[in-house]
């Protein structure tokens, strides 16, 4: 620490050899003309002799990450987005001035440069610098042996080091950029429209979820961080709003791990006079050409690496269809269970013992199968699985199964053994949605606090009548980590949450 703080003394020290050079230490605006990553493609096959004949001049900026001195020269590296470029700073080329405040640069400044590109003795293509400008004193120096950053803590906690040290840190966040634009325009171009709706919520709704709760001081009430949009997006489909989507932030108060943060982003997108059917197709649709945006077209399979403790790099195929299952099969065929077997709660029960799942007492048949089913058979959903016909009891928004009205019409997508996407064709009815609420109310009663509380607005809504509709929503952090091979949604939220740092 004592040297850390000798190298921040030595800086603030110079700021006042700056300012009696004339030179703001925190610069100005600086008219880049150039990049790094442009420069270096467009004149990376440019030989010595080309660029001495034709001169080419570059002017762009950078932060300094590399600086060699040479008594009265000295080599810079900066770095400019994904590129890093190298820089000479001459004294018969800068002048007394320009060489004064290149002896008082140190890793970490921002700097602007101008002048023509040529290539050194060991070929490297370089700026010799004919104007330095200084546009940002660093006080802090990078952390020792910070090109490569590994300290998964201090990675998470100052993002903005991590993404100087790691390229490919700043790659997955470009990519997931790049992934957000593509679901848009998928989307549009299917006739969906975007559209916000509200964080703060007077009654948290549209999952099973606990809230965050907060206060308005001038109406005063307490509001609810948004668990979910579907609420409030079918009631834009009673509207008049036939297909609608939004990507949004949720917000819930639930523990922290490997794939769970209690700030995340979820797409959620809503069509009228569909069903679920529709949206299995249209969600294979969607994640293929997500999978070719990112690996490239004509790919069907990606690598997959299972967890943080796992090394093993395995494959997971895109090829259509993909498979599906029902959600009592699955857990049967898992169990190698007979039918008349999985249909009974003894049988159940037994299982869910046998398997150590965490068991509260009083469980319903369908939640002892729903415990049996996140234990056993999600960790072997690799390659993408739709799970369809979930328990009603399991979905108090679906509408319920013609044929079987204990399930309804519901699918969940699973891909390396993670939930991506959960849909399901809209229950419509508010005579049944009103006693689900208030069945979810009584769960609440007894101490469920992840529970749905009863939206009155919302029956209203239903009661004006809301055409046959099928939604969807797909979690956009564990879609991002499938598709950059990332075993933590800490890797791809930039500002994951984080224990307060002692």
């Amino acid at each position: 620490m004592d040297e850390l703080n000798d190298q921040i003394e030595q800086r603030i020290k110079k700021l006042d050899r700056l300012r009696s050079l004339g030179i703001d230490p925190f610069g100005g605006k600086f008219n880049v003309k150039d990049s790094a990553p442009d420069v270096i493609a467009r004149y990376t096959q440019a030989t010595k002799e080309a660029l001495a004949s034709t001169p080419v001049l570059v002017t762009l900026a950078g932060r300094v990450t590399a600086l060699r001195r040479f008594g009265k020269a000295a080599f810079a590296s900066i770095q400019d987005g994904p590129a890093s470029i190298q820089v000479y700073l001459k004294k018969d080329v800068l002048g007394e001035p320009g060489f004064a405040l290149a002896e008082l640069l140190d890793i970490a400044d921002w700097i602007g440069v101008s002048g023509p590109l040529f290539r050194t003795k060991t070929n490297e293509l370089t700026i010799e610098v004919q104007q330095l400008t200084l546009l940002c004193k660093a006080l802090r120096p990078l952390p020792e042996k910070w090109h490569g950053l590994t300290d998964i803590e201090m990675r998470y906690r100052h993002r903005y080091v991590d993404l100087i040290a790691n390229p490919e840190v700043k790659n997955i966040f470009l990519l997931r950029s790049r992934i957000i634009q593509t679901i848009r325009a998928f989307l549009a171009a299917r006739g969906f429209l975007e559209v916000e709706t509200p964080m703060m919520q007077p009654i948290p709704g549209g999952a099973t979820a606990r809230p965050f709760v907060t206060h308005h001081n001038s109406l005063g009430i307490d509001l609810y961080l948004r668990v979910a949009p579907e609420l409030y997006l079918k009631r834009l489909i009673v509207g008049g709003l036939n297909r609608v989507f939004e990507i949004n932030r949720n917000f819930r108060n639930e523990g922290i791990s490997t794939i769970h943060n209690p700030e995340f982003t979820m797409l959620e997108f809503y069509m009228a006079y569909a069903d679920y059917h529709d949206l299995i197709e249209l969600t294979e649709e969607l994640i293929t050409a997500l999978v070719k945006e990112v690996h490239g077209q004509g790919t069907e399979a990606i690598p997959y690496r299972p967890s943080l403790t796992d090394d093993r790099t395995l494959t997971i195929s895109f090829t259509r269809p993909w498979k599906r299952m029902t959600y009592r099969d699955a857990v049967r065929e898992h169990l190698g269970a007979k039918p008349q077997e999985i249909t009974d709660p003894a049988f159940a029960l037994a299982q869910a013992k046998q398997h150590h799942c965490e068991l509260k007492g009083g469980e319903s048949y369908w939640q002892l199968l729903s415990l049996l089913f996140e234990e056993l058979v999600e960790p072997t959903l690799i390659n993408p699985t739709f799970i369809t016909d979930f328990p009603v009891e399991l979905s108090p928004l679906a509408k319920r199964n013609a044929a079987d009205p204990e399930l309804t019409d519901r699918f969940e997508l699973f891909i390396a053994g993670r939930e991506i996407a959960n849909a399901f064709s809209e229950l419509n009815d508010p005579l049944d949605q009103r006693k689900r609420f208030e069945a979810q109310v009584a769960e609440r009663a007894k101490g469920d606090l992840e529970a749905q509380h009863l939206d009155e607005d919302f029956l209203r809504a239903l009661e004006h009548g809301m055409p046959p509709t099928a939604g969807e929503g797909i979690g956009i952090d564990r879609l991002v980590m499938l598709l950059t091979n990332q075993p933590s949604i800490r890797d791809v939220i930039l500002f994951p949450q984080l224990r307060p740092e002692k």
